[in-house]
């Protein structure tokens, strides 16, 4: 409104210029200072920019994600057993943060928590303890604790048309490419056919998309487990003979205890144009753990297992997606994302050397298995897996998507994170039926779904480690063994999750 005014000022005085030269030399003072006026308030703009931007880069960013669910499962074993829980409430909190100093370097963090409605007996932790494995230490209900999730640094930089990536820290390695789909999520590094649980490590990414679009290239080295003894692990050692704790020196290595665990992933993108897109991935997990037969009493049929390191693991995928149908056909094409996925596991024995009691051999033998194997076989076994899925808009602004997975025999994925309460669905032997509707109820910032996942197993262990938890009996063959396991299962969600 000042310009408006001031600028009408200077038009009518300019009316009046011939008829007074005095006028006019006012006129042309008043136009001077102006001028000026403008030039002092262009410098204070650029100033407050400045102070701006300093200030972004001199604090941390927050954001909050919460999610209330429901959850009705139900189970049915190959005897027809049937195990359900017809109301299963949970909280899950995700407490996200970044800090970016310099435009090529950032921090990213994230906090959570993962608990369901009330105490819990024990608070969880049970069976095996598995609740608790790092693998998926924030995707399975625990206590109320909060537990880091991510945290990581990124560093970027060109050399000449090349950009590059360098990062380290706890990964984000959960919801990765295609489930982030399902999830209602930013796709993250892994691809989630293959790679779907928590782990520690370091990237570096070599990016080509200024001669061909979206062509990356991505180096991936993580360790799932570390071998290494305690702080103070003498403090327990008592005179002549160890009570408790370990006679070796501070975080050595530890002969009687899992090898260190590590994982090496090549991820290749050829071309991504943001409607077509193709993405390979190939990896390597040394030392893989398992759950082994040690011992077995004939007289209550009673088993021991014990956890020991098996052998390697191999596993690549080859995933194709398109955005949209077509180029500007109707609407409802344009918003459509049609996928295809294939991957290959395959088990590397050659080094596997289990400890086994004579009970133990003596069972495994009754049960067909090998002494020293991985996936219950001492050869290796090559497994596969395909996954199609369809996402669509609905009238009422949401998407709606189905999805369909089938693996075979030995079919092996890292899928242990995945956000499931009845178990991967990507690691299932057999078929996986999958659909759901997701809805924004206030822009992005509150929203539902509702999902039902149906797994339907042709063999056992599609959830197991790598040893003889893993071995792949078909329903009929467990059936006459004397074993009663899940054949069916099936969950219902109802979500609603608040975004800021």
């Amino acid at each position: 409104m000042k310009k408006i005014v001031t600028l009408s000022a200077v038009a009518f005085l300019s009316t009046m210029a011939f008829a007074d030269a005095e006028t006019q030399k006012q006129i042309d003072e008043l136009k001077q200072k102006i001028e000026q006026l403008e030039k002092t308030n262009k410098a204070q703009d650029t100033k407050i920019s400045k102070v701006n931007a300093q200030s972004a880069m001199n604090n941390i960013k927050f954001d909050v994600d919460f999610r209330t669910s429901y959850d009705n499962l139900q189970y049915e074993t190959v005897n027809g057993n049937k195990y359900e829980n017809d109301a299963l409430y949970t909280n899950r909190l995700w407490l996200g943060m970044g800090y970016a100093p310099s435009e090529n370097m950032m921090f990213k963090g994230q906090l959570a928590v993962n608990k369901a409605y009330g105490a819990s007996y024990g608070q969880r932790g049970t069976g095996f303890g598995f609740d608790t494995f790092d693998w998926i230490l924030n995707e399975t209900l625990t206590d109320d604790t909060i537990k880091l999730r991510e945290a990581y640094w990124l560093w970027s930089f060109d050399t000449g048309k090349v950009g590059w990536t360098v990062s380290a820290g706890r990964r984000p390695a959960t919801n990765g490419y295609l489930i982030n789909l399902r999830d209602d999520d930013q796709a993250k590094s892994p691809m989630g056919h293959i790679i779907n649980m928590e782990f520690d490590g370091a990237s570096a990414a070599m990016k080509l998309d200024k001669y061909i679009s979206g062509m990356y290239f991505k180096l991936c080295l993580g360790r799932g487990l570390t071998n290494a003894t305690g702080w103070a692990s003498e403090a327990t050692q008592a005179v002549g003979a160890p009570v408790g704790g370990s006679s070796l020196p501070n975080y050595v290595e530890d002969g009687k205890n899992l090898d260190n665990v590590d994982m090496l992933g090549v991820i290749f993108q050829p071309y991504d144009n943001g409607q077509y897109s193709v993405i390979t991935k190939f990896y390597r997990g040394f030392n893989v753990p398992g759950m082994y037969l040690s011992d077995m009493d004939f007289v209550t049929g009673a088993r021991t297992y014990t956890m020991q390191s098996a052998g390697d693991m191999d596993g690549a995928a080859i995933s194709l997606k398109t955005d949209g149908i077509g180029d500007g056909i109707n609407d409802f094409l344009d918003e459509t994302t049609l996928f295809a996925s294939f991957a290959w596991s395959k088990s590397r024995t050659s080094d596997v050397s289990i400890n086994r009691t004579a009970n133990a051999l003596a069972a495994i033998g009754m049960m067909g298995m090998d002494a020293n194997s991985m996936l219950g076989s001492d050869e290796d076994e090559a497994g596969t897996s395909i996954w199609l899925g369809a996402q669509m808009p609905n009238l009422t602004g949401g998407k709606f998507g189905l999805e369909y997975n089938h693996g075979s025999k030995y079919w092996r994925p890292f899928t242990y994170g995945e956000d499931t309460m009845i178990g991967s669905k990507m690691a299932v032997r057999g078929d996986a039926y999958e659909a759901y509707w997701t809805q924004p109820l206030i822009k992005d910032v509150f929203s539902m779904q509702l999902r039902y996942t149906y797994l339907e197993y042709d063999y056992t262990g599609s959830n197991g480690f790598f040893g003889d938890g893993g071995t792949p009996f078909s329903m009929s063959e467990a059936k006459a063994m004397g074993m009663d396991p899940v054949e069916t299962a099936q969950d219902i969600r109802v979500y609603f999750r608040y975004r800021y």
